[in-house]
Order: C-alpha cells, then structure tokens, then sequence
C-alpha cells in the first residue's frame, strides 16, 4: 500500500493468542532521519471497535512517517460487545475477548519490536489505545525488561472507572458524545473489556490509581471537552507523583478523539507536540 509519498507493509507477530496483524510505515525516500527509534502506534475505539484502517491509527502512523519515524501500527484483538452483554453488567468471562487478550497482543508487539531495535523504542497510543499501552509500559516496568524511550498518550482512559471530577467536565461535551460516553456507558464499556469485576481492579487492567514507579517518561495529550479528561489529568498527577516526567497539553475547545479528525488543526496540532516530544526523547 501506498499513501502518497509513505510506503506501508502489512504483516505479522505471533502472540500468545495467535497471529496479531500489523502495519508498518517507512519514512519517505529521502526524507532526513530524525532517529533510528520506531514508534508502535495503537488505536483506540472503547477495546470493542476499531482497526488498522482507523484514521486514528492509519493518519497519524502516516504523519509520524512524513516527520521521519518508522511506526508499527498493531490490530489487536478486540472486545466486542455481544448479546451476553447486559446494560449494567458483564458476565464474567463470557465468550469472546477479554482482557488481557488485547493488552498480551499490544505488548507482545512491543517486545517484538524492541528485539528488532535494541537500542530502544517509543510507544503511544490513543483512548483505549492509551491504556493498553500505560499497562503494556506499567508491565514491561514491573517486570524487569528494558523499558522503553518514552510514551505518549493521547485522551486515553487509565481508569477503572471515571473519577468525580469528571463532574465538572459534562458540561463542556457536545453533540453524540453526550450519550455515548456518559460516565455510565464508559463504566460498562470498561467492564465488558475487563470481563469481571474482579479483573476490572487489576493493576494491568487499568493502572490508574495503582503504583507506577519506573513509568517511562511520557507525554500525554488531552481534549478539553471531554470527561475522559478526569483520568487523564489524574494519571498524569500520579505519574509524576511517582518522579516519573510528564508533559502534559490540553487542547482547549477540543473534543475526544481529535486524531480520528486528519484534515482538522487540532490533528496537526497534536501530531507537531508528538513529534516535537518524540524529537528529544
């Protein structure tokens, strides 16, 4: 496939589940280097919907290319929602795909990708992306491995539920998002990935609230009209009340998801502050 001037490859990396598609980007001929380091890129869209084809994942993987940087894109499995899913409750592993199945294929990835550059890599990600990458670093940190360079991550959700500030921030949503993520339905949403409640309180489910000592340092990019905000701002405080450095941005009068909006400034915008971060990691 080609996107103008970027050549993309599709592929894949054996995981623990299976075969996990992906897509990797080249930089354009004879664009100059920024570094060596690729970037894993993953998409978000609530752990149930979403694909390599989502401007959120394909856009912005052709964007970090144009600046530069080879980026992996990785189509994980996903939690879809099925009819033994209930409003206000999930059956404890029910069939289908539950955590950890996408976070295993995010960071088996990862590590993939980390053998095959030694010298380091940067991750981000997007929503839900954006967790599974903060549990993918937050495990691969626990664990003793090498960490990676840096992370960034965009109006990600990092906790198990939405904290109450997010009470201060319904205000400033606008349009379908008023509904679809009303702090019930991302609640439920969260659950259903999760797969029991149980599973919902696990550090690696969601590692907000939870330690994160020897968190890479990060970048962390968020709406201003969105209630997702809440967890971003406080897994921020969290971080670096852990020593761990952050930098953190709002896009004032921006709502969720901006990276699924390619032709927009805000979309530019992020995309300058990602590759502004990722050019001195």
């Amino acid at each position: 496939m080609i996107e103008a001037d970027v050549v993309t490859h599709e592929g894949s990396i054996e995981g623990p589940h299976g075969p996990i598609p992906v897509r990797r980007y080249v930089p354009p001929e004879g664009t100059p280097s920024i570094s060596s380091v690729p970037i894993v890129w993953v998409h978000g869209g609530g752990f149930f919907m979403g694909g390599l084809d989502l401007p959120e994942s394909h856009a912005t993987a052709v964007a970090l290319a144009r600046e530069g940087f080879p980026v992996v894109t990785v189509a994980y499995r996903l939690a879809r929602f099925s009819p033994l899913s209930r409003m206000g409750k999930a059956f404890p592993r029910a069939a289908g795909v539950h955590y950890p199945v996408p976070l295993d294929d995010a960071l088996a990835v990862i590590e993939d990708v980390q053998r095959e550059h030694p010298d380091g890599i940067i991750v981000g990600g997007a929503s839900a992306g954006a967790c599974l990458v903060a549990s993918a670093v937050r495990r691969l940190a626990g664990s003793g491995a090498d960490p990676v360079r840096g992370v960034f991550l965009t109006y990600g959700f990092f906790h198990a539920g939405l904290p109450k500030t997010y009470r201060a921030l319904i205000g400033r949503v606008r349009g379908r998002r008023r509904v679809t993520h009303a702090p019930a339905f991302l609640d439920l949403a969260n659950l259903h990935y999760a797969g029991s409640r149980a599973a919902l309180l696990e550090p690696h489910a969601f590692p907000g609230g939870h330690p994160v000592e020897g968190f890479s340092p990060t970048l962390m990019v968020d709406a201003d009209r969105d209630v997702m905000r809440a967890s971003g701002e406080l897994f921020a405080h969290e971080l670096q009340e852990a020593g761990v450095p952050v930098e953190y941005h709002v896009l004032e009068e921006e709502s969720h998801a901006f990276l699924n909006r390619p032709s927009t400034p805000a979309f530019a915008e992020a995309v300058g502050l990602i590759v502004e971060w990722a050019r001195k990691v």
